[in-house]
């Protein structure tokens, strides 16, 4: 497989490439010839012009292409507006087919049929190739088809795209299929000794704090935790409505997961109801988080996945990268995702509005991240380029902007730490006793009235059950030893119930008042809560103080009928007050 890049400026240049290329390919034995294009020259007839070239001068190849908002020759930004890559296989058993078809949500289904029947009447198809035009689509129902593919087929691609990101407007070609502003291009490839690694990176780094998506509709993100979407743009990062939006939000796009795969998703404008344009589709419950662009972790990244590619030995390496990332790098730096690549093969591709690529079978629909797809033909060389980038070249990357970003991330990360810390503890105290740390009486009959609610609701036949517990002769410690010795012996109860019933499943235990205390047995009966009752009144009464000695609890048992929790609480109360007339210290139930 052998690439040559050209760098169209004008008509007498580009058909002296085109010489040369003629004559390598003579030389060679050169076998199928694929010209890509790739313009941010949006003139249909500068595009048409260079295809009659190409359909004059090499008549036997194919090519195909796309508008776009940027382009990457030799691994780097082009500073040229339109580039073409002409490969030329060398093997005989690769095989190249191009299926250009209109493409809109409505025939979005018969056009993957279409892809499908080509692919099963050509069993060579290993990897396919596209280029849409999806500005305004969704992309689920294609994505959902495309996933039916056969499972061994790899594809990968990108959306077509315009310099203006505020434009609308993108096209895409290919030989003998003319220039079509909604449309899809196939490029299918395969054979016997044709092969393809793909990688895709991002190095997006999402914020903690995490928010539900409450209501949406396809690519419309109307709410996140049941307010207007636009709301957490314009409260964690004050970006409001204006023209601005679209390019301030390109570099805080939100990150959500998909399985083990992680997908960002660009806002791209308001609605008047302050809902959110998406990139693509979102899904009502899914959890978000905002993301921030991070070098160090996209490098890392880079040099990660780069030396898998290396090992793979490729002859060449085809990018889609999204036009967020070039927004958030800025032209000076871009070229430092890419160039590293073009170390171990010849690089290029293009700047995209979405990037595709099939994992496991699933087709995704990306935005704000690199697609990386190398290609070879022949078995593996077992020599090969290694990729190396060393540190110092890190941190001269990282521009001046960045450890400003990292250190704010950092505050942001820990202050959002101690206010969910917070937030955990002012949650706890709300619901629990001070001194001794079980449920305090409001979340113990709240407690009690769910079990008994949900059984009702849900027709089940579970046994609930009542354990009340009062400290016997609690008025003499406090008046003798004094309250801090009372405290201890509440203290001392808490834990001999906390022990008695770790074992216990469905098991709530609460302060009642004063030396009261209430348990709660969701999944028990009479029987087995009067066997727990006497193993905490016996634990209990082998506790010694240091001043206040031995001391006993009376206890109350009891079995909830069809009955409110009022009816319950007297019986249970009615119980205790039997143990403490017949001597205290002893437990009594009431059925």
């Amino acid at each position: 497989m052998k690439q040559f890049q050209i760098c169209y400026k004008d008509d007498a240049g580009f058909l002296e490439e085109l010489k040369q290329i003629k004559q390598w390919r003579t030389a060679h034995s050169g076998y199928v010839t694929i010209f890509r294009i790739y313009s941010e020259d949006m003139e249909f007839e500068h595009i048409r012009h260079i295809c009659d070239c190409l359909d004059d001068e090499m008549p036997d190849a194919l090519y195909l292409g796309c508008t776009t908002n940027a382009n990457i020759m030799d691994g780097a930004l082009s500073e040229t507006k339109i580039i073409l890559t002409c490969t030329i296989f060398e093997y005989e058993t690769t095989q190249a087919k191009i299926l250009q078809l209109p493409f809109s949500e409505e025939n979005a289904a018969q056009d993957v049929a279409a892809l499908k029947k080509c692919c099963d009447e050509n069993p060579w198809v290993q990897a396919v190739e596209m280029h849409a035009t999806i500005m305004d689509m969704s992309m689920m129902e294609f994505c959902n088809e495309m996933s039916r593919l056969r499972e061994d087929i790899q594809v990968f691609g990108g959306g077509a795209f315009n310099p203006d990101m505020d434009d609308d407007t993108a096209f895409v070609f290919s030989k003998g299929n003319g220039v079509l502003d909604h449309g899809i291009i196939f490029l299918l490839l395969g054979g016997s000794d044709f092969h393809t690694y793909s990688a895709l990176i991002s190095g997006w780094k999402p914020l903690k704090r995490k928010f539900r998506v409450t209501k949406a509709d396809r690519e419309i993100l109307y709410e996140l935790d049941g307010k207007p979407a636009l709301d957490v743009y314009r409260k964690f990062l004050n970006i409001n409505k204006n023209d601005r939006f679209f390019s301030n939000t390109l570099e805080f796009p939100l990150f959500l997961e998909h399985g083990d795969t992680n997908i960002l998703r660009c806002p791209l404008a308001v609605n008047d109801d302050d809902s959110l344009v998406m990139s693509s589709d979102m899904q009502e419950d899914a959890i978000v988080r905002l993301a921030y662009g991070d070098p160090e972790t996209i490098l890392a990244s880079i040099r990660e996945d780069g030396q898998k590619i290396a090992d793979f030995r490729p002859e060449v390496i085809q990018t889609f990268s999204c036009a967020a990332r070039k927004a958030f790098w800025g032209n000076e730096n871009i070229s430092d995702e890419t160039i590293l690549f073009h170390s171990v093969a010849p690089t290029t591709g293009f700047y995209t509005h979405g990037e595709f690529l099939r994992i496991k079978g699933d087709m995704l629909n990306f935005n704000v991240t690199l697609v990386i797809v190398a290609m070879r033909e022949g078995d593996m060389p077992q020599t090969g380029p290694k990729v190396n980038i060393a540190r110092e070249q890190i941190d001269k990357d990282n521009n001046e902007k960045i450890p400003i970003i990292r250190r704010f991330v950092s505050f942001i990360e820990a202050s959002t730490a101690e206010l969910e810390e917070m937030n955990m503890k002012l949650a706890l105290s709300s619901v629990t006793d001070g001194l001794t740390r079980l449920y305090n009486r409001a979340e113990i009959e709240r407690k009690i009235r769910s079990a008994l609610d949900k059984r009702k609701n849900q027709g089940t036949c579970n046994n609930i059950s009542l354990i009340m517990l009062d400290i016997d002769n609690f008025k003499k410690v406090n008046d003798i030893y004094g309250h801090k010795e009372g405290d201890h012996v509440i203290q001392a109860l808490s834990d001999v119930l906390r022990n008695a019933t770790t074992e216990v499943s469905s098991c709530s235990l609460g302060r009642w008042g004063g030396e009261e205390f209430m348990i709660l047995l969701s999944d028990s009966n009479a029987d087995d809560a009067a066997v727990l009752a006497e193993k905490i009144r016996l634990a209990f009464s082998s506790v010694s103080y240091e001043t206040a000695g031995c001391q006993t609890v009376s206890i109350g048992v009891t079995q909830a009928r069809d009955e409110n929790s009022d009816a319950l609480y007297s019986r249970v109360d009615k119980a205790l007050y039997m143990a403490k007339a017949a001597g205290k210290n002893q437990v009594v139930r009431l059925d």
